[in-house]
């Protein structure tokens, strides 16, 4: 046993050494201190449920200790994908942004409960439901990706995955009263376009039609683009860039879908 140990110490030591990938020190981004920027701003986002703010001063603090990790965070992630970002202006940036997305969080709530007449009222939507968390890091997660800050906005969404089991790219456009219902095992690409009033249901998946391409496909639009009043049921996969469901359709559970669906006139 020792003399294996021995020997894998030192092909292990050998790759540190010469694998680009892996050799050398790195500074990274933090991930359990990513996740108490996420606690803090859903303290932020839903004073009264989660933390306890008084007053302005409280909000006040709280943004400072969330931005002050923030900042540390945005050093890290610049310094591992080696770039340059000013981390003053871009937690400035955030932070103005924060009212406007707490704005689409309550929307996204009230749809929840219109939605859902298994809901008692908007706060059960607030404290209880996964989708709403899991949209509500999408939403602060999306701030950080249209900022161009790296990993950070990845190591949220990946949270929030990892938790809901919903799986949202930071860089996916979603329209406002948002409602997730039974959230679990949904998938939402990185180039989806998601308009208003939509509903989707546990196990649906708006993903790319081919993954084949692989890196020859960044930057393309490879995930459809959902319309306004849309409901998706249980088990759809909508796949394809250009695939387009119009408005006031709805999709059907376990459809198979890879072109586009004309508008429903109501």
């Amino acid at each position: 046993m020792l003399e294996t140990i021995r020997k894998t110490a030192q092909a292990l030591e050998l790759a540190r050494k010469n694998e680009p990938l892996i050799s050398g020190e790195r500074i990274m981004p933090d991930k359990e201190a990513i996740i108490m920027v996420i606690d803090l701003l859903q303290s932020l986002m839903f004073p009264g449920y989660f933390g306890r703010i008084k007053n302005e001063y409280s909000i006040g603090h709280l943004l400072s200790s969330m931005c002050a990790i923030l900042h540390t965070q945005i050093v890290a992630s610049s310094a591992l994908s080696g770039c340059e970002l000013d981390a003053d202006s871009i937690c400035n940036a955030f932070i103005e942004r924060l009212p406007e997305v707490q704005s689409a969080l309550l929307r996204d709530a009230e749809a929840g409960y219109l939605g859902d007449p298994a809901s008692e009222n908007c706060e059960e939507i607030i404290y209880c439901y996964p989708g709403l968390y899991a949209i509500f890091v999408y939403r602060v997660a999306h701030e950080l990706y249209k900022l161009k800050v790296p990993y950070i906005p990845r190591i949220m969404t990946e949270h929030a995955h990892s938790v809901t089991g919903v799986d949202i790219h930071a860089g996916a456009t979603i329209g406002k009263n948002f409602f997730i219902d039974h959230a679990t095992g949904i998938v939402i690409g990185e180039t989806t376009v998601i308009g208003d009033n939509v509903k989707i249901y546990q196990g649906v998946t708006i993903g790319a039609l081919s993954t084949r391409g692989g890196q020859s496909l960044r930057g393309k639009k490879r995930h459809p683009t959902i319309g306004n009043n849309v409901t998706i049921y249980a088990g759809a996969t909508i796949l394809g860039g250009e695939t387009v469901i119009g408005d006031n359709v709805t999709v059907g559970g376990n459809a198979f879908v890879t072109e586009s669906i004309a508008p429903k006139v109501r």
